[in-house]
């Protein structure tokens, strides 16, 4: 006998993996193993585990990496632990009530709806886009790992995908991926600050989209999402608060306090008054918030700390960058200094685009300025779809 389909998938919810097509009776008779602890590197399985814990009224982990596990403890009823991606530092287990992990999702029904998967399936904003295209009965494609963006591109094309999620380095590389891209219905970028240069991109590419970027975390959830076409948040909101979150800013950093949040985790991200430290920079600019880098991303460079987020945001503004990353490297005279990797637009001067960009850190302080600029065809992401950030310990 096939096992109760949950509440939380469509009997329209339909899976591309590998292209194989997955319905909810595929799904369920997949082999799921004992114990919780989930590898989740293919996104049927993930759906599969789900279900069998809902079934079991007992935690998940979904790893992310390979690895035994025995040092995980589950919390009572439903709950699903996740790995954040370690982007900056080593990666923490967040664990979160099922329930609320997917309260904010809104997605009525739509068999119309093809939504192709460009993150890890375990990770929070993959379990997302999982989730979603679950609830809304549509057509979730999973791209074969290991094909990069131009993978990712060549699927969208083939399955004539309508909606995408992925992190603003995603939307850089796949806007210049080569080919005609599918007519968009919807896009979503998360994961990063999303520059108004790329909001910019994403209108004139694709004018029929509804376009949002998306400020969720592993640990503090779905929190809010900006419609309005411009980067950062308004500053109204740090007042008002926002989708039942609080927010405000202390010592330059973004706290946060909202329903979605992690239920266990390092304490290293709590206040201690109902608060969640992001680690994000931010800036009050006018009537908008705008990020400015990591809190642990920040580099030494000769007694002056400085963001090379918040360069690479100088440089990713100058018209004729497709992408762009700042990085530190180490100096014996310094401790560090900042380089850029630029991935310029097809057709442009090199060296008027250089002195462009030299240009554009003109007026930073000097340890903030990138010694040494280079031009790539592409910028490496990671599994997450981000830029590493791995710097100085």
């Amino acid at each position: 006998m096939t096992a109760e389909r949950p509440s939380w998938i469509h009997p329209g919810f339909r899976l591309v993996e590998d292209e194989a097509c997955f319905g909810w009776s595929d799904l369920v008779s997949l082999p799921v193993p004992a114990g919780g602890i989930v590898l989740a590197d293919r996104t049927s399985l993930t759906v599969a585990a789900l279900a069998a814990a809902q079934r079991a009224d007992a935690g998940l982990l979904l790893r992310r990496h390979a690895g035994p596990g025995e040092d995980w403890v589950p919390a009572p009823g439903f709950t699903v632990t996740l790995e954040s991606s370690g982007t900056t530092r080593t990666p923490k287990r967040i664990t979160h009530d099922f329930n609320i992990l997917r309260n904010r999702i809104r997605a009525p029904h739509d068999a119309g709806a093809r939504w192709l998967l460009t993150y890890e399936p375990a990770a929070f904003a993959g379990l997302q886009v999982i989730l979603t295209a679950a609830a809304a009965g549509a057509l979730l494609v999973a791209a074969a790992p290991g094909g990069g963006i131009a993978g990712l591109a060549r699927t969208a094309r083939q399955h004539a995908v309508t909606h995408v999620s992925g992190t603003p380095s995603f939307w850089r590389a796949f806007l210049t991926a080569g080919g005609d891209l599918p007519s968009l219905r919807s896009i979503t970028l998360g994961g990063e600050a999303a520059d108004q240069a790329l909001l910019d991109r994403l209108r004139r590419g694709f004018p029929a989209a509804r376009i949002r970027h998306i400020y969720a975390s592993t640990e503090a959830g779905a929190l809010f999402a900006v419609t309005d076409g411009q980067a950062g948040f308004p500053a109204a909101w740090l007042v008002d608060g926002r989708e039942g979150t609080a927010l405000r800013i202390r010592g330059g950093v973004l706290e946060v306090r909202g329903p979605r949040a992690m239920v266990a985790a390092s304490t290293e991200v709590r206040t201690g008054d109902g608060w969640l430290n992001t680690g994000d920079l931010v800036e009050v600019t006018g009537e908008r918030v705008l990020f400015a880098g990591r809190l642990d991303g920040l580099v030494n460079v000769g007694g002056v700390k400085v963001s090379p987020e918040r360069v690479e945001q100088r440089l990713l503004a100058v018209p004729g960058v497709a992408d762009a990353a700042v990085m530190p490297v180490a100096s014996p005279i310094t401790g560090f200094l900042l380089t850029a990797t630029v991935v310029p637009d097809a057709g442009v001067d090199e060296a008027a685009l250089r002195d462009a960009l030299r240009g554009a850190c003109a007026d930073l302080v000097p340890a903030a300025r990138p010694r040494a600029i280079r031009f790539a065809d592409s910028l490496p992401l990671s599994v997450a779809g981000k830029k590493s950030r791995k710097g100085p310990s």
